[in-house]
């Protein structure tokens, strides 16, 4: 695993008049506690890259270091032999078929959500086809892409999108096809409507081989969180309670015009390799709570959906109170009060 040192930034950051370096009456840890965590290079864990970057772990006593590893697979690996402590994953079927065979991780604190509206991600179609396939219902029998293959997030959106003409991915002919590929896959007629995101889905609009088709498809939904193993959360609460509330502090350090200052840029370009400032500046937006609520009920919905799918090993839903631990944030929320 690659480790990052984590530098301090002393900022006088305002936030409803304190600077990020008070610890509203929260000590901290003594000595300093380490905290192990391994993350996947997206945007969406930009919470943690700014609680690294803006001192926040470290004026709360936690010494995090963070590693960056190539798949959420490889972070659950490490959690399960103990390595780190706490990982930045998505929430994939190979996660839920983990949890029914009793696999010792809870989601602690979420990632960025998808946004509650203008969502990049849509359901494109075909232009060739507008005439004649007017709604989603019109899509069966036909071939619809999404990258990932079975069980990803990507075949998760179109069930969304096909639930909403009364349809399942096994009332379409789904095919498996890498996002860069899928516009040329439009343009050559390959397939007939596809899952896109940004900067994809635009450039299939613009060159005109696709129009969108279905939007905001999952609105505020989590699609990663920040996991910790079942050691950290039972053995060491009062580490788990200061890095939601570090995390916490971040997120409230990112809304309105804050969400793109410099300070925040400087953080997720310090852990996003190959990122530019102008590439995050323009890009998707991202919905990063401020009060770091995890929607239970949007993840009851992904892992029915994966079941009702026949994507996972196991027939009985999983009880989520095994999945979720929301004591923490909520510690950190009777620290800093709810953000109106």
């Amino acid at each position: 695993m690659r480790t990052f040192t984590i530098t301090t930034m002393v900022l006088a950051l305002l936030v409803g008049g304190a600077t990020a370096q008070e610890t509203h009456g929260v000590a901290p840890l003594s000595p300093v506690e380490t905290v192990q965590v391994a993350y996947v290079p997206i945007t969406k864990f930009g919470t943690l890259y700014v609680a690294a970057e803006m001192g926040l772990f470290e004026k709360y006593g936690l010494d995090v270091q963070i590693n960056r590893v190539a798949s959420g697979t490889e972070a659950i690996a490490f959690l399960e032999q103990g390595q780190i402590d706490v990982g930045g994953i998505a929430i994939v079927v190979s996660l839920w078929n983990g949890w029914a065979q009793g696999l010792d991780l809870r989601v602690i604190a979420p990632g960025g959500l998808e946004p509650f509206e203008d969502s990049p991600t849509k359901l494109m179609l075909r232009t060739e086809l507008a005439d004649t396939v007017t709604e989603i219902a019109d899509l069966r029998g036909r071939t619809v892409a999404v990258a990932g293959g079975p069980g990803s997030g990507g075949e998760y959106l179109a069930a969304k999108a096909l639930e909403r003409g009364g349809l399942t991915i096994r009332d379409v002919n789904l095919v498996n096809v890498g996002n860069p590929d899928i516009p040329i896959s439009f343009e050559s007629g390959a397939i007939d409507a596809g899952i896109l995101g940004a900067p994809f889905a635009d450039q299939a609009e613009s060159s005109g081989a696709a129009v969108p088709f279905a939007t905001d498809l999952t609105p505020g939904l989590m699609t990663v969180a920040f996991v910790g193993s079942g050691r950290f959360v039972q053995e060491r609460p009062e580490v788990a309670q200061r890095f939601a509330l570090a995390l916490l502090e971040a997120a409230r350090l990112m809304q309105g015009d804050d969400a793109l200052s410099d300070e925040v840029i400087d953080a997720f370009l310090a852990y996003l390799p190959g990122a530019t400032p102008e590439g995050l500046r323009t890009g998707a937006p991202i919905v990063f709570d401020p009060n770091q609520g995890i929607p239970v009920d949007g993840l009851a919905d992904v892992e029915r959906t994966h079941r009702e799918n026949g994507r996972t090993a196991y027939e009985t839903p999983i009880d989520l109170v095994d999945v979720v631990d929301e004591s923490f944030v909520d510690w950190a929320l009777g620290v800093l009060g709810t953000h109106e």
